[in-house]
């Protein structure tokens, strides 16, 4: 077998993880996925051909969706990069179903006889998924979380026990560990608190924010350094906001050029769902036109079709870390741009993008810098 195979009690199956990458490191599974298969796998194969409703949440790359493909689980995911996986999976797999892909901003159809559940990174997107998930269960529906034992926060127990009901632990297996939650009709949890909002003194106005939006409860640093300069990017036609989170950087671009369109981009689909409430609230009586677009980097976007692009470009894909998924929006961004269109990012200064740039374009102009972070310009040519 190979690196990318995953062995279970029903068979082989080829896995990667999406982007393509051929010198990615990383599997498209973890322990947590192997042991949650396991687990479920056990007792799932005497149901083979007998109908199951499943709810998958949270599916990293699509190895759950793939493995238990035979029961057509439902993947509920914030992630349409993680939806894109598990549809690339099943293909690689010569699986011929379309996957049944969920947006976390849309409600799965219940009743459920299983529900699995990866821990996600942010425990405000699992209290977010718990309440809504709680009225679609009930007690005989079977639910187990896991997640590699590093990653198991002591608020990922309280979420689940408060929202759901009491849970017992398996024990660790290859660093990781299963949660076996049982519902308990009797409490009362509080509704989920999303969309949140803040306003911020350098903006003047509230800023809405789903459970999974980077930096929900404030501006985050970067995109205030960027925003600070902001007076030097020139008007453009037709603007990407890349990586958009609640849209603050398209829609304060917008405040100075009325009739630029704006399209905000995110793999997120809270993300997106924010930077519709956002622009609807902040451009209700004028009307600037904007799209958002739900998407894995700009792959729906024609080429040489873009003015500007402004990226704060994320570091990190789930639990795991690293430059591939910046890089990839760096790739599209010079695909989509017009001859001398613009493309504004800011980034932490120890990433050493300019660097990346340059080869890239040919030519960036580090506009400006402090402590932490650096504003970079680059310009197709």
């Amino acid at each position: 077998m190979g690196e990318n195979s995953l062995v279970t009690a029903i068979g082989s199956f080829e896995l990667r993880r999406w982007p393509l990458d051929d010198n990615d490191p990383l599997r498209a599974w973890d322990a947590a996925d192997e042991y949650l298969l396991e687990q479920v796998l056990a007792v799932l194969p005497i149901a083979r051909g007998v109908p199951l409703s499943i709810l998958v949440v949270n599916d990293a790359q699509g190895a759950l969706a793939t493995v238990l493909h035979e029961w057509q689980p439902q993947s509920w995911s914030d992630s349409v990069v993680s939806h894109r996986a598990a549809a690339e999976n099943l293909s690689r797999n010569a699986i011929a179903q379309p996957l049944r892909a969920i947006a976390s901003s849309q409600t799965p159809v219940a009743p459920f006889d299983l529900v699995l559940i990866k821990i996600p990174k942010t425990t405000a997107l699992l209290d977010d998924q718990l309440s809504r998930l709680r009225d679609l269960c009930d007690v005989n529906t079977q639910i187990i979380a896991a997640g590699m034992v590093k990653h198991l926060q002591k608020s990922a127990f309280t979420s689940l026990e408060s929202t759901i009901g009491p849970l017992t632990t398996s024990l660790a297996k290859k660093k990781a560990r299963l949660l076996f939650i049982q519902k308990d009709e009797s409490l009362v949890p509080a509704a989920t608190p999303y969309p949140t909002s803040y306003t911020d003194e350098a903006i003047g106005k509230p800023l809405l924010n789903h459970a999974n939006v980077f930096s929900r409860e404030h501006l985050d640093h970067g995109s205030r350094f960027l925003l600070e300069h902001l007076a030097s990017i020139p008007y453009a036609d037709c603007v990407v906001d890349l990586a958009c989170g609640n849209g603050v950087l398209g829609l304060v671009y917008q405040q100075r050029h009325a009739q630029s369109t704006v399209q905000f981009v995110d793999e997120s689909y809270s993300a997106i769902e924010s930077a519709k409430l956002n622009h609807a609230a902040w451009y209700a009586e004028t009307d600037n036109p904007a799209a958002f677009v739900v998407g894995d980097a700009l792959e729906h976007q024609a080429d040489n079709s873009v003015d500007l692009v402004l990226c704060n470009p994320p570091f990190h894909q789930q639990h795991a870390t690293g430059d591939q998924v910046a890089k990839r929006l760096f790739v599209e961004s010079k695909r989509c741009l017009s001859q001398r269109g613009e493309f504004w990012i800011v980034a932490n200064r120890h990433l050493g993008y300019d660097a990346v740039l340059q080869r890239l374009f040919g030519n960036c102009r580090t506009v400006a810098t402090n402590r932490k972070f650096s504003v970079y310009r680059a310009v197709k040519r």
